[in-house]
């Protein structure tokens, strides 16, 4: 594949690393010249400054799109105009009307040109321990799922309230946006379609426009429960989701890193009750969810199939952030 990365920060990064040895990484597209210089050379890349000037001179066939959320949606429009296949770093926009602005538009491109893939980048859902869990739960062996309880979070550093992820214009909302869109990915991937949602979002500690803390239960259609809290004042890192069966249970710890080592626990409830039988696995601190999830992409075009984490999902998780912030403002439970 012919890839132009646009965005050359840390996370497009993480994509260029991400890329197979029969790729190509024909260029890179960012504002700050002395950011994208140093990522062009470092990557062996064609820099521009105009992602419009990209798209078109560069000719790639996939354009991952890793910029602050403000500029995503007209960059996913151009790459759009330009039947480009895309891979957006989530969330997709700043809010629910420009995740349906982009979705209504690459519905439309679709009549014209079938193939095109959009994807949202949901990488957590390609950690081997989450990877695995959903095999587990697909395969019955916790029995059917009635409830999920998740935390995820983070303490964030000095000088955070002047970050980027702390302005409104820029993002959009706080950790719902940041964190709390995987948990939400994640809810969806394991349990279906979310029904009623109450939520309460507020800013605890930092001196930000955003939130630092949101904590919200989800009712979905199939009768599972699944409440989780995300949050920048953990001071100490942590993912914890868990899966509570008929038959046991599943707890995800850890992503690896500043996270800790990444586990799979399994238990399986015994008949006559007490401790269950319980099964640890433990797996390589290597993240290697972005190569996954790159390889399951370039698969889904080259198999003309649909993608693991398509924009529709993206679209699903911005339609619960949504009613999770008129939760707030409400006091009241919402119905999707």
């Amino acid at each position: 594949m012919k890839v132009l990365i646009i965005g050359c920060g840390l996370i497009g990064r993480k994509r260029a690393k991400a890329l197979s040895e029969n790729d190509d990484l024909v260029s890179c597209c960012d504002v700050n010249e002395e950011v994208g210089q140093k990522f062009a050379e470092d990557f062996g890349c064609d820099f521009f400054t105009d992602y419009k000037e990209a798209i078109s001179k560069s000719e790639p066939d996939v354009v991952i799109v890793s910029v602050i959320n403000k500029f995503m949606r007209d960059i996913v429009l151009e790459a759009l105009k330009n039947n480009k296949h895309i891979l957006v770093e989530k969330p997709l926009g700043r809010n629910l009307g420009e995740a349906e602005e982009m979705v209504s538009f690459y519905q439309s491109k679709l009549k014209e040109n079938p193939n095109l893939k959009f994807k949202v980048g949901f990488n957590h859902r390609f950690h081997p321990a989450i990877w695995e869990a959903k095999r587990y739960v697909d395969n019955g062996e916790i029995g059917e799922i009635f409830s999920i309880r998740a935390r995820y979070g983070h303490g964030g550093r000095k000088g955070m309230e002047k970050e980027w992820r702390a302005s409104k214009d820029l993002c959009g909302g706080g950790e719902l946006l940041d964190q709390g869109v995987h948990v939400i990915d994640l809810i969806g991937w394991f349990a279906g379609n979310v029904k009623s949602v109450f939520g309460i979002s507020k800013t605890k500690f930092w001196n930000m426009e955003v939130e630092d803390n949101a904590y919200v239960i989800l009712e979905l259609a199939n009768g599972v429960t699944a409440q989780f809290n995300v949050s920048w004042t953990n001071w100490k890192n942590i993912f914890s989701f868990e899966i509570f069966g008929d038959k046991g249970y599943i707890v995800i710890s850890g992503l690896g890193g500043s996270y800790g080592i990444e586990s799979l626990e399994i238990g399986k409830k015994r008949d006559e009750g007490g401790r269950p039988f319980v099964t640890i696995k433990e797996y390589p601190p290597e993240d290697i969810s972005w190569q996954k999830e790159w390889a399951e992409f370039v698969s889904a075009i080259e198999e003309r199939r649909e993608v693991i984490g398509s924009y529709n999902d993206g679209l699903d998780a911005n339609k619960v952030i949504d009613l999770i912030y008129k939760s707030e403002k409400l006091g009241q439970i919402l119905d999707i």
